[in-house]
């Protein structure tokens, strides 16, 4: 299994557009590391032990909402 890697194409001001050779998207300049500039490749890796964190930290203000009030209902129709 081959990691994913883009390039960064270019950046235009607090934006920098990323390239993998075929689609390419804008993010935010911050969320890169310091340093990169215009032909660096990144190498793009899921962090498991982050999501894990993220998840238990969302089920846990979920918890911390439906305990102050506990009359809401658990389920609804959008």
């Amino acid at each position: 299994m081959s990691v994913p890697r883009v390039v960064v194409d270019r950046i235009e001001e607090d934006r920098a557009v990323l390239s993998d050779g075929t689609e390419s998207i804008g993010v935010p300049v911050a969320w890169l590391p310091v340093g990169v500039r215009e032909g660096t490749v990144l190498t793009i890796l899921a962090d498991s032990t982050g999501t894990t964190d993220a998840l238990e930290a969302a089920e846990a203000r979920l918890a911390r909402l439906r305990a102050r009030n506990a009359d809401a209902p658990t389920d609804f129709d959008l």
